[in-house]
Formats: C-alpha cells, structure tokens, sequence
C-alpha cells in the first residue's frame, strides 16, 4: 500500500522529529484473534487495513503502550496476558528508526463500540482467509507468520 506524498512528507516531519529527539522510535501493534477471525482499523491519515497499534509513550512498558492501543482504536479491551511474536524494523519510506514489537491477544472483552473519528475510519473483524482489498503487505505477512508459520521476517514491510 503507497502513501500520497502528502502522508508521506507529514510522516516523515513528524517520525524525523521524533527520531531526532529520541534518536530511535518503537511502537507496537497488535493482532488480536477470535478463532480464525482478526480485528483490523482503517486510519484516515494512511491508506489500508491493518493491526491496532502506535507509539510507546515515556514510562510506559510496550505490552502496556500495546493493549493501550487497542483499547483507544478499537473499543476493545486485552484481559489476558500478550504472546509476543517478534519485534520488527519498519522500512517504510519515510524512516530508518522505527521498530514494531508485534503481539497476539486472544483474551479481550468489548469495552464501548468505537465510532468514526479523526483518527480511525472503521474497525471491522476480517476471516483470515477473506481479507479485505486494501490490507497492508505488513498485515497481511504477519496473519501468515501466526496463521500458516509462514518464516518471520526482519522487517515490518509496507
């Protein structure tokens, strides 16, 4: 999936400016399962289907930043404990210093019903074997990583 050169200079301003405070940025995302089926958003800034996820805030442990996420993007709440699956560099056109810890969460409860706002446009359950058009390659290589123990690889991939 591309981004516009619009998304693409806005991410590169603001992960540059992060990256140069910070000299490094990582982030989570998580794939939360029920049976075969995953939970994916669509933001309004970038294009396609993906995990709930986004930045790991001072003082805040990945896993927490991680079900923090899911909750905030979804309306969905993690009651169990995460499998982490790995930790991914992000080579996505407009950074170098990026990293993704990636998790699993099958122990979630509905919290509220997430509406449409300036951040998310949707969130909708997808069956592993019928993703919708538009789902990022990254998405879409970690559902076969877990799924079909497909090799893991290094990078996140966009």
């Amino acid at each position: 999936m591309q981004m516009n050169r619009f998304q693409q200079l806005r991410a590169k301003v603001f992960l540059t400016a992060k990256g140069l405070w910070h000299r490094m940025t990582i982030g989570a995302r998580v794939m939360v399962v029920d049976g075969n089926k995953v939970l994916l958003i669509r933001h309004t800034y970038v294009p396609g289907w993906q995990f709930p996820g986004g930045g790991v805030g001072p003082g805040e442990t990945v896993e927490s930043a991680a079900a923090r996420e899911v909750l905030e993007e979804t309306g969905y709440r993690v009651t169990g404990p995460m499998e982490m699956l790995g930790i991914y560099h992000n080579t996505s056109p407009v950074t170098n210093r990026d990293h993704v810890a990636f998790y699993v969460a099958k122990s979630f409860e509905k919290a509220f019903d997430r509406k449409p706002d300036h951040e998310i446009s949707e969130v909708a359950w997808f069956d592993r074997s019928a993703l919708p058009d538009k789902v990022t390659p990254a998405t879409s290589q970690r559902i076969d990583e877990y799924f079909d123990k497909s090799p893991r690889r290094d990078v996140w991939g966009y």
